[in-house]
């Protein structure tokens, strides 16, 4: 495989030269400037690893994926100016909690709160805080329930109150993006696929995909093989989507550049690192025989086509 020049387009799908974009930050994290292309990604390692499910199994994932999205529904309404985002979290808290599961998040590697609130130039893991919602900001809402020991993630960014053309162009792209990568696979496609969908998305808007940060299968485990890049990555990217598998796809787009910077006050909240907005939507998935099968569809959020 041919190495990136230095005025070759970015391998992050920002539409800016690899010298101007990912050149410097490789580097610094001692990258390669493009990795060597695996023979083979790895691949699911049958029902032992819990990758791919018995139809029984994928029962409980689609439970856990229907009361996910019970609860987006739930603090749909409160995404609007004049709410504190540690309201939402005690919502979210009280409400999984009451309907006999579990919020995920909290304590989840030590991350305080019931969801992550990404306000504006938070591209993920944003901490619930007394922030109050105003008129123009963009938030991002991911919530991930335990449902009798499966897991149900996903996230909606909105738009709260009237907000700037370039903040509803921004969301709109990022939801796209997403439908885009759904409708782009398969059984038995590659991971590759999806993030090539991305991609060749947020590049018609001149908006930029983030690379740090994933989608990630699921089951019993909040995060498992396998890893879903948004951009077509080398390693990842050769993994077979084999009917019984689950996953999230979640693609963050990024008005300026693709890189981030995590907060050193909290550990957790990564920022874009020009200051820029950020918009992302996330949804978990089954491969099944027949395609992939949205297990967190909400009946009140947006579906594809939607406009914003």
């Amino acid at each position: 495989m041919k190495t990136a020049g230095r005025n070759d387009p970015c391998h992050c799908g920002s539409g800016l030269k690899y010298k101007k974009c990912h050149l410097a930050l490789d580097r610094e994290q001692g990258g390669v400037v493009a990795p060597k292309q695996v023979e083979r990604a790895p691949q699911p390692r049958s029902r032992r690893g819990m990758l791919v499910l018995s139809e029984r199994e994928r029962d409980r994932m689609r439970a856990a994926g229907k009361f996910n999205a019970q609860l987006m529904d739930e603090i749909r309404g409160m995404a609007v100016p004049g709410t504190k985002l540690d309201d939402i979290n005690s919502f979210v808290d009280a409400y999984t909690r009451d309907h006999g599961h579990i919020p995920a998040c909290v304590g989840y590697k030590g991350y305080p709160k019931a969801l992550c609130t990404s306000l504006n130039e938070v591209i993920c893991h944003g901490i619930p805080d007394a922030y109050v919602l105003k008129e123009g900001d963009i938030v991002n809402l991911d919530i991930t329930s335990i449902v009798d020991g499966w897991h149900g993630d996903q996230s909606e960014t909105f738009l709260i109150g009237e907000v700037s053309d370039t903040a509803r162009k921004l969301v709109q792209c990022a939801f796209d993006s997403l439908h885009l990568a759904i409708a782009a696979i398969k059984p038995f496609s590659t991971v590759r696929e999806i993030g090539a969908a991305i991609v060749k998305r947020a590049a018609e808007d001149g908006f930029s995909v983030v690379r740090d940060f994933q989608g990630h299968g699921i089951g019993r485990k909040f995060h498992q093989e396998p890893g879903i890049p948004h951009y077509p990555d080398s390693f990842h990217g050769g993994f077979v989507l084999k009917p019984g598998i689950c996953f999230t796809i979640e693609p963050m787009i990024n008005e300026g550049r693709p890189h981030s910077k995590i907060d050193r006050s909290d550990g957790w909240t990564a920022r874009t690192i020009d200051g820029k907005l950020s918009a992302q939507f996330e949804h978990t998935l089954l491969m099944t025989e027949d395609g992939p099968e949205i297990l967190t569809q909400t009946e009140h959020g947006p579906r594809p086509g939607h406009r914003f």
